[in-house]
């Protein structure tokens, strides 16, 4: 069974809601398509507007910035990330279970429920590993803090916090767990495809190695 899911974003995130308009949705599918495959300091305003076959002009009316368009795509992935894990642990009662389906949700192990048809989500989390930290790594990061543009973020990282607390209500840490869980995720994901000597995952095509080895992690701190 596919959900149709509509995300409604930070207006501070852009100058002109993408979603409200047939361009809005080209630019955020190509944008995407572009990042993945050139690399967030290749990719301009300027070579997006020729792939959608519109002028620059008309995509600064969307977003201020490529910085902004960045933190737009990385923002509405972990506010979708957060509805798979709202609907994956619905009717779970079990904490270990919980957890067993975050760490699969943050290596794709899940099947997607939703579908929203401009944004291909394996390619955007694709995008969040590699280039990700580049919209909060900024000297702008506490006014873009201020403004909430990291809240799908933290909110993810706060549902993580509470079913850690599930488990082990004496947990010193459960949001550096959290935050720590998805960053090594993240991390080991990109050593393995790109740095392999960084991992015991390198000779490995599938991903399962990498969630016993999340799992290892985050068990032996929650029962320490």
């Amino acid at each position: 069974m596919e959900l149709q899911l509509q995300i409604k974003m930070n207006p501070k995130l852009y100058l002109r809601d993408p979603d409200s308009s047939e361009l809005g949705r080209n630019i955020i599918k190509h944008g995407i398509k572009m990042i993945h495959d050139i690399g967030f300091e290749d990719f301009t305003f300027r070579k997006l507007a020729t792939e959608v076959g519109t002028t620059e002009a008309s995509i600064y009316r969307y977003f201020e910035n490529k910085h902004r368009l960045l933190t737009y795509i990385t923002t509405w992935f972990w506010t979708w990330l957060e509805y798979q894990l709202l609907f994956h642990t619905n009717n779970l009662k079990r904490p270990k279970e919980k957890i067993d389906v975050v760490i699969k949700l943050l290596t794709f192990e899940v099947q997607d429920k939703f579908t929203v048809e401009h944004i291909d989500k394996s390619i955007l989390h694709g995008i969040v590993i590699c280039e990700g930290d580049k919209s909060y790594l900024t000297k702008h990061v506490t006014a873009d803090n201020k403004s909430m543009l990291f809240k799908p973020y933290k909110d993810l990282c706060h549902r993580i916090a509470e079913i850690f607390l599930e488990y082990n209500p004496g947990l010193l840490f459960p949001h550096s767990l959290a935050s720590t869980l998805i960053e090594t995720a993240h991390r080991q994901i990109y050593f393995k495809e790109h740095l392999p000597s960084l991992t015991d995952f390198g000779n490995s095509k599938e991903v399962r190695p990498l969630v016993e080895f999340l799992r290892h992690l985050v068990f032996k701190s929650l029962d320490n």
